[in-house]
């Protein structure tokens, strides 16, 4: 039997269909990781000539890792994204490339709402040629809490009990783990955390509808909000907003990085094998 899934691959597509119109009026947590990931590129001294880049979003990304030579291949899973991006429409736990077509695999801002994560991984794996490169980046576990804990305090005090409205998020180790379950060699999972000001949480709920962030879930909740559900949103804001009258939400990046093996890449030291005390380093270095 086929295993039950998180989220709803339709609604999925469609959510990111409607962000697509207005999507640079809301692209500000996507950019910054869009900048952060081709930061951490151009350190990398190495050439990269055919690049897929998974979330194209509305096509604005892709300059920042155009170089001399690279031909970039656009993917998303909005049909009206991929149209403005000139490229590809898939889901990225199902691929629809070759083995070892790509030297370089970036994802901006779409494995945090991907059904099987861990397949995904395997593919972007396979897809890469030895020795190439994945960056990825995605909203992890800790983001929205102000906005998780309203949700909830909304749902309780209105209908009796809690509602299906937020992903699962996924943490840096979880992360870290699922990388080195994929076969990725010289994996690094690390993460970032960005405090952003809204003076009423209709912001917020407009800029993760406009980012298509709002829920997919495929059990999630039917229920229509009413006035009194957003008069607690609304209460709770202001108890919650600084002297300025606005609040800081939270959103957890996590970034990761791994490279498809390869004979001659470097081999991380085997468990056990260290020489030195780590804790008479650190005292030596302490004196």
């Amino acid at each position: 039997m086929d295993q039950p899934e998180i989220f709803d691959r339709r609604l999925r597509r469609l959510r990111r269909d409607r962000a697509a119109p207005d999507f640079a009026e809301h692209a500000f947590l996507i950019e910054h990781m869009a900048d952060e990931l081709a930061e951490r590129l151009s350190i990398v001294n190495r050439e990269f000539g055919r690049m897929l880049l998974l979330g194209s979003h509305d096509g604005s990304l892709a300059v920042r890792f155009a170089a001399p030579g690279r031909h970039i291949v656009q993917a998303d899973a909005g049909f009206d994204f991929a149209r403005m991006a000139g490229g590809v429409q898939c889901d990225e736990d199902r691929l629809p490339f070759a083995d070892a077509s790509f030297d370089l695999v970036l994802s901006v801002g779409v494995l945090d709402s991907v059904n099987d994560l861990p397949g995904a991984l395997t593919l972007i794996r396979r897809i890469l040629r030895p020795d190439g490169l994945f960056l990825g980046a995605f909203t992890g576990a800790g983001s929205l809490a102000w906005l998780k804990s309203a949700l909830l305090a909304a749902d309780s005090a209105t209908s009796g009990g809690a509602a299906a409205r937020i992903h699962p998020q996924i943490d840096i180790r979880s992360a870290g783990d699922l990388l080195s379950r994929a076969g990725f060699a010289l994996q690094v999972a690390d993460g970032e955390r960005l405090d952003v000001g809204y003076g009423d949480p209709v912001r917020l709920l407009h800029d993760l509808r406009g980012m298509a962030a709002t829920n997919i879930l495929a059990q999630r909740s039917r229920r229509v909000p009413g006035r009194d559900w957003l008069g607690e949103i609304f209460g709770r804001f202001q108890a919650a907003a600084g002297p300025d009258g606005r609040l800081r939400e939270t959103f957890e990046i996590v970034y990761l990085t791994g490279w498809s093996p390869a004979p001659d890449q470097p081999k991380p030291a085997r468990r056990g094998s260290a020489t030195a005390s780590l804790a008479e380093a650190l005292k030596a270095k302490s004196d």
